[in-house]
């Protein structure tokens, strides 16, 4: 039998939050705090580029319940899934900065210490926090910014008393964005923050990162009958081993020489790559395929944000599928376990999703066939020898905010 993966409802959650608080820190905490991972339905490795992607917010959360101790310390306890024992990592509040702490906590610290220094949160102050989650560590669902905007919005608003403005959780994404850059050394873009801070109910998110812009559009597969499947392969995933940022170095590099901002900015980028790469001695073929698909993924997910406001989901399939064999063969991002998914679920809309390197896969499948097709998924991955799959129904949901 597929084995599927498990949400709870809000309440549930704050009250494993709570109660994993009251157990290592003998009080009740002041409040706790939720935001979830995220789905990326198409437009991966463009966000860095000043590209589109098209994303929501998954009802799998990331719980944070804190509370103010007056000490000079931040002392976390965290719960991951799937995990019987918790983790804990003390450290002064001084001591968090670039690279520290190394550990799974900088994403927690890391994007309380980068609110701070930006002026968004009003001042460093000693906290308790006890952290629970069902968003699957590892998957390309994003578990780190979870736990990032999570810490991020609880700190404010336990900090100011009050709810968070729009204006502030645009600047929580971009502390957000430097903890996981700075203090984790994933250099990762803003995807995946905006969604988890910005995602609501039944919508899509489209993020123009040129122009700054997100967009709400409606995204109700069950009205056709469909639902979105995501297939997490449970293989080894990591996004700050070097292969994300070797990936990024190229385009980072390709767009300084252009003397742009963006990649989106520079016309005909593909024939300027190959020509700078062979002018500066560079691998003219692996250039010339890192900049075609974050060219070309940016135009497809342009097309497919027009797709859905007309409700094609026919054109809107045949772009996913488009958009993996990018990733597969111009980006190069693409595992064998990710690629058995792909290949077994057949001619229906699917795709990689996140950055790559193990994770998840994400198909679009008729509600009567969800549990036939994760069997398929899960017989093949057995039959080659990996990790045993384990399923999600994807709806979208709310974005960060404050549980009790």
């Amino acid at each position: 039998m597929p084995r599927w993966m498990e949400t709870r409802d809000d309440a549930t959650l704050a009250n494993a939050a709570s109660t994993l608080f009251r157990s290592y820190f003998s009080e009740d905490p002041e409040g706790v705090w939720a935001a979830p991972g995220r789905v990326n339905v198409i437009g991966d490795h463009v966000d860095y580029a000043g590209g589109i992607s098209i994303p929501f917010a998954l009802k799998a959360n990331t719980a944070i319940a804190l509370r103010r101790s007056g000490q000079p310390t931040y002392r976390v306890v965290s719960l991951a899934p799937g995990q019987h024992e918790a983790s804990r990592v003390e450290i002064p509040i001084n001591e968090v900065g670039p690279g520290s702490p190394d550990n799974w906590a900088g994403y927690v610290v890391g994007a309380i210490w980068a609110a701070i220094e930006a002026g968004v949160i009003p001042c460093a102050e000693g906290l308790d926090m006890a952290i629970v989650s069902d968003v699957p560590v590892g998957s390309g669902l994003s578990s780190s910014a979870a736990l990032e905007c999570s810490a991020a919005l609880g700190s404010l608003e336990l900090a100011t008393g009050r709810s968070a403005s729009e204006a502030e959780r645009t600047a929580l994404v971009d502390a957000c964005i430097r903890a996981e850059n700075e203090v984790v050394g994933a250099s990762t873009g803003g995807l995946d923050q905006r969604a988890s801070l910005f995602g609501q109910e039944g919508k899509a998110l489209v993020i123009d990162f040129q122009e700054g812009s997100t967009t709400l559009v409606p995204f109700d597969l069950s009205g056709h009958g469909l639902a979105l499947l995501i297939a997490d392969t449970n293989a080894p995933h990591a996004l700050n081993d070097g292969q994300y940022a070797s990936r990024r170095g190229v385009i980072d590099d390709v767009t300084a020489a252009m003397g742009a901002q963006t990649l989106r900015e520079v016309d005909n980028a593909v024939v300027r790559a190959a020509s700078w790469a062979n002018a500066e001695g560079r691998d003219a073929e692996v250039t010339c395929k890192r900049v075609k698909h974050v060219v070309e993924e940016t135009d497809r997910t342009a097309e497919a944000a027009k797709a859905l406001e007309r409700d094609d989901l026919n054109t809107f399939a045949k772009l996913m599928r488009d958009s993996h064999e990018s990733l597969r063969d111009q980006y190069e991002v693409v595992t064998p376990e990710l690629e058995s998914v792909f290949q077994t679920v057949g001619s229906r809309g699917s795709r990689m999703t996140g950055g790559g390197f193990g994770g998840s896969v994400i198909t679009i499948v008729a509600e009567d066939e969800v549990a036939a097709l994760a069997e398929r998924i899960a017989q093949a991955a057995e039959a080659q020898g990996f990790p045993e799959p384990s399923f999600m129904v994807a709806t979208p949901g709310a974005g960060a905010r404050r549980l009790v």
